[in-house]
């Protein structure tokens, strides 16, 4: 796809106020210069990244998690996910997030690509990768973490997403990866990162 110059889209940052900071997402405010020459107002969250991991079992299934979701008061179907800590390479994010979440280890690795989660008031990141060659082991869940780990065969999760019962937009997109990956339409590079 050819990409034209954008800088005719390009708005600048005139002022920045931060109306609440709290331990994990802060609020901004900013006033931009608008192409062309009016301002407007932005307010958006400023989010740590994150990272969602695809784990591919031996026998075709997949490793999801049922998690409830208090700001919208449901249990979610989701794919293993967690926040980056400051500083944090998203693969050893990865790692950490599949270990404590489902007790499982990989001996592969392989990083699809990113996602904007919410590009109109968020600056959230989520890295998205793959783990294949999975051992299972203890989980290591948070003192504020509930969660029941399940699997599904891919088959399974699409049809659960077509019917509504699968929502939450990161795990959607990984489906998508999942299904192109899965069919061999998109190729990975797999690294061997044992752990």
């Amino acid at each position: 796809m050819t990409r034209p110059t954008d800088t005719h889209l390009v708005e600048t940052l005139v002022t920045s106020e931060a109306p609440y900071e709290g331990s994990f997402l802060k609020i901004r405010r900013d006033t931009v210069s608008l192409p062309n020459g009016n301002t407007a107002t932005r307010e958006y969250v400023v989010h740590p990244g994150a990272v969602v991991v695809i784990p591919l079992l031996d026998d075709g299934r997949v490793l999801l998690e049922r998690q409830f979701r208090y700001p919208i008061g449901r249990v979610m179907t989701e794919f293993p996910a967690g926040k980056l800590d400051p500083g944090e390479d998203p693969l050893v994010c990865g790692k950490r997030e599949l270990l404590e979440e489902t007790g499982y280890t990989a001996d592969q690795w392989a990083h699809a690509g990113a996602l904007h989660l919410a590009i109109a008031y968020s600056t959230e990141i989520i890295h998205i990768f793959f783990a294949r060659g999975l051992r299972p082991g203890p989980r290591q869940l948070d003192q504020d973490e509930f969660l029941d780990v399940i699997s599904a065969d891919p088959a399974e999760l699409l049809a659960a997403c077509s019917k509504g019962e699968v929502t939450d937009a990161k795990t959607l997109t990984c489906v998508l990866w999942m299904q192109n990956v899965l069919s061999g339409a998109w190729q990975l590079d797999w690294q061997d990162h044992a752990g």
